[in-house]
């Protein structure tokens, strides 16, 4: 096992840079998830720790050892990749046992680590097959086998669950979590889907257009998201975002006309009376008979969704749009209304114009 240092990594292609400057401390044994939308950069930033894209500037560092100029193979990694890459025409037990067929070892301690992963993944029975013989999941976890063989000190994993369908991501992404938890060796992971990023990573790198917008653990990014950016991708449904201006005590904002919500602490000197976008997750409303702080919503349209409700709707004069996620089962009609508490403590307050966090 290995920490992971990276050290003002940046890349460029010709004149135009894709990564800007991105620092990060990987600790022995963890698991980090690199989460963003498609062409943030994060496959690029794996592929740079792997060796497989040369690094403009900065460094990467493993165990101790800058890495720049050292090969691939010499890197002490292993990487998943999202279409599996296993030889068709070999069999499991061959494709698991290649690598280390190549860097000639012994065939008993090949033996010995290929059965020993096989155990781990439950894959012993189908060592005889060929790859077209596998299911998904199964192929997935032959990809993975052939990483533990080699008992590497880092695994990289590049959005390894996209081509599997829903019920088998589900399966896998526990099997990952698992094989972390046995195994303890120093992850990477890159994914674009939040549910994979929130349930499997120790820490986020939360990227955005080339840049690590935020880093820290699942619960620190849910709940103080350093930007609008950050806020609005993490979460399902979206956080509600909606204009707002700060009272000249930075006591309360006012939203729509006339509705004012009281904030969890006096805002800072400088954003008062002054406008704002206020973030409210749909989970963290609460229909409620009377009293307390109130939204009155006039209902658009419901889904039911069996275990909880999304309910869409509209809140003020100036029908400012807001989504609300309620437990269990709700049928509430069109045109409705309906009072909403909101959780003073749950506000989120953001720059209009650069999106970064402003703390109250």
């Amino acid at each position: 096992m290995a920490d992971v240092n990276l050290r003002n990594v940046t890349k460029s292609f010709g004149k135009v840079e894709v990564i800007h400057g991105i620092s990060c401390d990987i600790d022995d044994g963890e698991f980090i998830v690199i989460l963003g939308p498609s062409g943030c950069g994060k496959s690029t930033l794996l592929r740079m720790i792997a060796g497989l894209e040369k690094i403009t500037g900065g460094e990467v560092a493993i165990d101790g050892r800058v890495v720049n100029a050292i090969e691939p193979a010499e890197r002490d990694v292993a990487m998943v990749f999202q279409n599996y890459a296993l030889y068709p025409h070999m069999n499991v037990f061959n494709n698991m046992a290649y690598g280390l067929k190549i860097r000639g070892m012994a065939k008993e301690e090949i033996k010995r680590r290929v059965l020993h992963a096989a155990g781990i993944l439950e894959l012993t029975e189908f060592l005889e097959r060929k790859p077209r013989q596998l299911s998904g999941g199964q192929r997935q976890r032959v990809a993975m086998g052939r990483c533990i063989v080699r008992e590497p000190k880092v695994f990289l994993f590049d959005e390894p669950l996209s081509n599997l369908d829903a019920k088998l991501r589900v399966q896998m992404r526990l099997e990952i979590r698992k094989l972390h938890e046995n195994l303890g060796i120093t992850s990477v992971y890159v994914t674009h889907d939040q549910v994979e990023a929130m349930t499997l990573g120790d820490r986020l790198i939360v990227m955005d257009d080339g840049r690590a917008v935020q880093i820290g653990s699942p619960l620190e990014v849910y709940s103080r998201p350093s930007t609008r950016f950050v806020a609005g991708f993490i979460g399902s449904p979206a956080m509600n975002f909606l204009k707002a201006r700060v009272s000249a005590d930075g006591r309360q904002v006012a939203i729509a006309n006339d509705i004012h919500l009281p904030l969890p602490g006096p805002a800072p000197s400088d954003i008062r009376s002054r406008e704002a976008i206020l973030g409210i997750r749909p989970e963290h409303f609460e229909v409620v008979d009377a009293g307390g702080v109130m939204l009155d919503l006039v209902v658009d349209h419901v889904e039911i969704l069996g275990a909880d409700t999304l309910v869409y709707g509209r809140v003020g004069d100036a029908a400012a749009e807001l989504t609300i996620r309620l437990p269990d089962v709700h049928d509430f009609k069109a045109s409705a209304g309906l009072s909403l508490a909101v959780p003073t403590g749950r506000l989120h307050l953001f720059d209009p114009h650069d999106g970064r966090r402003l703390d109250v």
